[in-house]
């Protein structure tokens, strides 16, 4: 588990001093791999045992602990070669081997014993997936309804009970429909599925469970022309059709225990 999925995880456990010291973990990435705890102390201004309890909150021993799940995790690329479509062919083959090893149990779960399901995507992108991810459920006989806009996600709110479920689909995890809508749900206890790029995010941090991607930059276009770098979308696509195989799986694997009983 990367350490974005874990703050996400305890983000709700993290105080202002916490988060400043996770604020310059990331934004120092590279060195906070190598830094002693008395140096991350004097540069967010606190004490080691703060730092120690940090780490600890994230279900760490101590820092020592943290600071190895750092060393662990590759940096993701920044610059790619000329040569795009070897790039592009990599970076499918690093994701599926990613996201195939994830464990999908507690969404696979959530999907099954829901009474209702409802899911909301907060951009184009994100709702073709919601589009794909209503066809492959619906070969189980599934049905996801999609809520378009503030008024009907405000109509279906109040009818919603801990018997159903609601799967938001962002990229950034920070849309504020998004997240305005996802507290409403913690109060009302109703299950959260949410499917957001990998970092620490709000929507995330409100959710029962969370299924992340990483999208990942290619450049197109030659140094001189001032173009947007493509952006792949793929791995969204991967993480539905890898879920929906999963939940299949699950379901089986919970029919043969029940018959085994």
């Amino acid at each position: 588990m990367r350490l974005e999925e874990i703050i996400n995880k305890y983000r709700q456990n993290l105080n202002d001093t916490d988060m400043v010291i996770w604020k310059y973990i990331l934004q120092h990435r590279a060195a906070a791999r190598h830094i002693s705890i008395h140096e991350l102390a004097r540069a967010c201004a606190v004490s080691s045992t703060t730092i120690v309890r940090f780490a600890q909150k994230l279900g760490f021993d101590g820092f020592g602990e943290l600071k190895a799940v750092l060393k662990m995790e590759t940096p993701a690329p920044t610059d790619y070669s000329k040569d795009v479509l070897n790039d592009l062919g990599t970076f499918y083959d690093t994701t599926w081997h990613k996201l195939i090893t994830r464990n999908y149990d507690e969404a696979s779960r959530l999907m099954h014993e829901s009474n209702r399901i409802f899911a909301f995507a907060s951009g184009f992108v994100q709702e073709n997936v919601v589009q794909e991810l209503k066809r492959l459920f619906f070969y189980d006989g599934v049905l996801i309804y999609n809520v378009q806009g503030r008024m009907e996600m405000e109509s279906i709110m109040r009818t919603l009970t801990p018997d159903d479920l609601f799967i938001f689909v962002s990229l950034s995890g920070e849309t504020s429909s998004a997240v305005e809508s996802a507290r409403e749900l913690r109060l009302r206890d109703v299950p959260i599925i949410s499917i957001t790029q990998l970092h620490d995010n709000t929507l995330a941090s409100l959710s029962t469970t969370n299924l992340y991607v990483s999208p990942a930059l290619f450049q197109l276009y030659s140094a001189d022309e001032e173009r947007t770098p493509y952006k792949s979308m793929m791995p969204y696509f991967m993480l539905i059709e890898l879920w929906y195989v999963k939940y299949r799986l699950y379901l089986q694997e919970q029919k043969d225990k029940a018959e085994n009983r």
